[in-house]
């Protein structure tokens, strides 16, 4: 890490450059590009297994390399979180049915800088509380997002989830948050998606990190599975994920991860 610029605050938040910028949006661009990619894979009777092969390749292709193979022991290319699954899915035999929600996760390193994002896509046709719990989700990263400027705090972006999921009766995780990245895959902040405006730390230009609120139709608590990865809800009800990578600028928020063909909210 000697060789990073920029500065770290009071908190351990690395303060990145106007320079920097453009390495986390071409590794944003390509993580992205790779989840438009793999849309069309996601059918009924297609397994997670052959969506993740499909994932490694096109990294590859792309001339990335994938950040979560050999990351503390995992082997796979993506997480695909189906159904009930929070987060951190492994990929496997099991083959999708129709109406299955699926959350893919990718992250890539180009040049040294981490692309990590995630979406929701649907196999065959979501029943409507699934659809419904897709469409809150997504809104409610993006109403985080929309609360990301220099002076607003990361409370401020956890209220702006919370807040919104709730008077939509669904719940927010706590068990897992965002993270800062950059050249590295995980740093500070711990992004919560819920809390208290006008709380925790200042957001301040130059802050790269992610926003990737986890969205249950029931209650919030999850439970880890004897592999040591996949999160799922306690309660067994659906959960949806969306993810962005994003910059803090003087104005606002630059997104790194948007899809490049219009698609991160198409399920």
């Amino acid at each position: 890490m000697d060789d990073m610029r920029g500065r770290i605050t009071k908190e351990g938040i690395r303060i990145y450059e106007d320079a920097d910028f453009a390495g986390m949006r071409e590794a944003g661009r390509i993580a992205a590009l790779i989840l438009d990619d793999v849309g069309p894979l996601v059918q009924p009777g297609v397994t997670t297994a052959e969506i993740d092969d499909f994932i490694r390749d096109e990294v590859a292709r792309r001339g990335a390399a994938s950040a979560t193979i050999g990351y503390k022991g995992y082997q796979h290319a993506s997480c695909i979180s189906v159904n009930h699954v929070v987060c951190h899915g492994i990929p496997g035999a099991k083959k999708l049915a129709d109406g299955d929600i699926a959350n893919i996760d990718v992250t890539v390193v180009v040049k040294g800088w981490f692309g990590d994002t995630s979406r929701m896509y649907v196999a065959g046709t979501a029943p409507i509380k699934a659809q419904r719990l897709i469409e809150v989700t997504h809104e409610g990263l993006m109403r985080g997002i929309a609360a990301v400027k220099p002076g607003n705090t990361f409370g401020d972006i956890g209220h702006a989830i919370q807040s919104f999921v709730e008077a939509n009766r669904m719940s927010v995780v706590r068990d897992f948050c965002g993270h800062g990245l950059g050249r590295v895959f995980h740093a500070p902040p711990n992004v919560l998606h819920y809390g208290r405006a006008g709380t925790g730390a200042v957001l301040e230009e130059g802050m790269f990190f992610t926003i990737e609120p986890m969205v249950n139709l029931g209650r919030p608590e999850t439970k880890v599975l004897a592999d040591d990865w996949t999160a799922v809800t306690r309660d067994k009800s659906l959960s949806a994920q969306y993810e962005h990578s994003i910059g803090v600028t003087a104005v606002g928020c630059e997104i790194f991860t948007l899809s490049p063909g219009g698609k991160f909210f198409k399920p």
